[in-house]
């Protein structure tokens, strides 16, 4: 059961109160904040039924707005995944907070993701003044998600949603775990039930307008992200340097040549990376093949390239050459 909060179940965007409508088609987008790590993407994987944004148990690993889209009989929801909101360190880390900012700007519905195995800290406060002052200018409706519901106990949920409850006031509460499903279909009611009416935005067979270079790159930061060390998140970028049909084969068996450049801020990093005798790097290379082969639709060819980009995290020009 989601857990409404008093206030208005059906504020639209422009802050007039009314009745959803029985017939109209809905169709809008919905933003999941939340600080790093808290389960956003694992969500969003859930509400649109497969694998379209990167997860990983290292914080920041989404470095940008990704539009994944979930189409019903009755509503189109649109859902935009962004980096997670944090105290900025580095010019990547302010560039990443503006990036959620101006997504907040645009959506019809935010949900404000605060996992249950964590206490609301500080990092949830920060979020939430920026959520408040949203709300107050915009009038943008605010659904709080108490996510890995399945991580702790009744008692433990009951609490989590009480000190939800105190962080804010919320158009909605709804606790939910994406891993076992659990009330993901109530996420999903809940969010859509905010947007306005609408046609369909996009063609129904459509799950993310996300172009295929990008999604290449994700699926190469995912692979090498898995079981490194906490440093490593914030100092790898990836970068696509080129896709190309192999010539000469035969219709029947195509084959794709995709060649990856991984940057790192340090020579140890990359060392990491590549692993003894280059064995990691061979890991992440079949992990990241098997997910590129699913969105070209044939074989591929990767080649992987780990190369040292110094500080590039606090340098201007390198940021932009590395499209941040």
């Amino acid at each position: 059961m989601s857990q409404s909060h008093p206030g208005p179940q059906h504020a639209h965007p422009g802050g007039v109160e009314q009745p959803p409508e029985a017939t109209a088609y809905r169709a809008g987008f919905a933003c999941l904040v939340g600080r790093p790590n808290a389960g956003k993407s694992t969500l969003t994987n859930a509400l649109v039924g497969q694998k379209v944004a990167i997860t990983s148990s290292k914080p920041q690993t989404t470095r940008h707005a990704i539009r994944c889209i979930r189409t019903e009989e009755d509503y189109q929801l649109i859902l935009v995944d962004t980096p997670g909101l944090h105290r900025p360190r580095t010019l990547l880390g302010q560039r990443l907070n503006d990036l959620v900012r101006e997504t907040l700007l645009d959506v019809d519905v935010i949900g404000f993701c605060m996992p249950a195995d964590q206490r609301p800290g500080p990092g949830d406060t920060f979020i939430a003044r920026d959520l408040a002052d949203l709300r107050r200018a915009r009038r943008v409706p605010v659904v709080a998600l108490a996510t890995k519901s399945d991580t702790v106990g009744k008692q433990a949920l009951a609490e989590h949603l009480i000190a939800i409850d105190q962080l804010g006031t919320w158009d909605a509460i709804v606790p939910c775990s994406a891993t076992k499903g659990d009330q993901v279909e109530d996420v999903a009611t809940v969010l859509a039930s905010f947007l306005p009416a609408s046609p369909k935005l996009y063609p129904d067979d459509v799950l993310t307008d996300e172009p295929t270079l990008v999604m290449i790159a994700e699926l190469v930061r995912e692979a090498a992200l898995e079981g490194v060390r906490d440093e490593l998140p914030h100092s790898l970028a990836v970068v696509v340097e080129e896709v190309v049909p192999r010539e000469d084969r035969p219709e029947d068996k195509p084959l794709t040549d995709v060649r990856v450049n991984i940057f790192v801020e340090r020579p140890s990093q990359k060392a990491i990376i590549i692993g003894k005798g280059g064995s990691r790097l061979r890991q992440v290379g079949a992990q990241a093949r098997t997910g590129i082969e699913k969105i070209i639709g044939h074989k591929v060819f990767l080649d992987l390239h780990v190369k040292v980009a110094k500080d590039w995290q606090r340098d201007p020009k390198q940021l932009q050459r590395l499209g941040f």
